[in-house]
């Protein structure tokens, strides 16, 4: 270990030496890559976390760096996964760790085999779907998980402890419903995502140093420009509970993952085929040049005609670029890709 790199983090005594090493040998995924992961994972990182997995479904946008911080006008303008570009930042921040980039979404069919072999799950998504999924594979497995929203200039966030806290469902009930504020349609400002994963990473520190007692066991909740802080307690998990009482896991229970799903804030609609297929993006760009702009690398292939743009992944997962309507989505995709 480089006592020199995190000598000024075990100077500080409730971790010291002791913590540094619980920490070099933790294990985390953070599932998507967006504000709240970048800020959550260069601070893991930076940290001294041993094993990073960072699971993200989307490519970089120019609309994305304002507040995402670990991409570059350069990623943008390659439209790189956010997940290969993270990875490539976080070992270039300290190359003692091992970073794991993991280019898709999580669904119920892959959750527990990208979650169940960590230490901590960290939410950085912009969804509640995900979050129950999140939710399901910590408490069937044991393991804790920090959630994490921001919108707007205000953001929420919380350390969930199987058996010691109450889980998502408890809180929230088994669906969550729609209706929520999103980036779209209110904005949002950096400093409050930097605040909510701070205080997200704080309690991971914690925990994984074995500074149980410091854990808030609260809800954080904070409006940076209304100037306003508050701390709910969690309190205990509901006896009621169909999840962490009974054992129901709903979302695991779930189909795959939905054959197109438009993504918050953007005008992009994700498709993915009925079965996984390997494909060859350069037989594939081959085909589209005639048909458009191709850009093409290990990683994704990006065709572009006009205002609509269709991102391909090597498992035949696409991103089309230039709509929110899945039909026209799912049509498009049978076009130029093939279904």
């Amino acid at each position: 270990m480089n006592d020199e790199r995190y000598s000024r983090q075990i100077r500080f005594r409730p971790i010291g030496g002791v913590g540094q090493e619980r920490l070099r040998a933790a294990r985390i995924a953070i599932v998507g890559m967006g504000a709240l992961g970048t800020v959550s994972a260069a601070q893991l990182a930076r940290a001294g976390i041993g094993y990073v997995r960072v699971i993200d479904r989307d490519v970089i946008e120019p609309s994305n760096l304002q507040r995402q911080s670990l991409y570059t006008e350069a990623d943008a303008r390659a439209g790189r996964p956010k997940a290969i570009a993270a990875a490539e930042a976080l070992r270039s921040a300290n190359s003692d760790i091992t970073v794991e980039p993991v280019v898709d979404d999580v669904h119920a069919g892959n959750a527990e085999s990208l979650l169940a072999d960590v230490d901590v799950i960290v939410d950085g998504s912009d969804n509640f779907q995900v979050r129950y999924l999140l939710n399901d594979v910590a408490v069937k497995h044991g393991l804790p998980w920090a959630y994490a929203g921001a919108v707007s200039s205000h953001g929420t966030a919380a350390f969930f402890r199987p058996g010691q806290t109450p889980c998502f469902v408890c809180l929230l009930g088994p669906d969550a419903g729609g209706g929520h504020d999103t980036c779209e349609t209110v904005g949002v400002i950096a400093p409050v995502v930097a605040m909510v994963a701070s205080y997200q990473v704080a309690e991971i520190l914690k925990y994984l140093t074995g500074n149980l007692d410091a854990l808030s066991d609260a809800i954080f909740q904070v409006d940076v420009w209304q100037n306003e802080f508050h701390q709910t307690a969690l309190g205990e998990p509901s006896l009621q509970c169909p999840c962490c009482v009974n054992r129901e896991f709903q979302a695991l229970a779930g189909s795959r993952g939905a054959l197109t799903v438009s993504l918050c804030g953007r005008q992009t609609v994700q498709v993915r085929p009925t079965t996984s297929r390997p494909l060859s993006l350069d037989r594939l760009a081959d085909r589209l040049r005639a048909l458009g702009e191709v850009r093409v690398n290990e990683h994704l292939l990006r065709w572009q005609q006009g205002e609509i743009a269709i991102s391909v992944f090597p498992d035949g997962r696409a991103l089309v670029h230039g709509t929110d309507d899945p039909a026209r989505a799912r049509s498009l995709y049978a076009q130029y890709i093939g279904m």
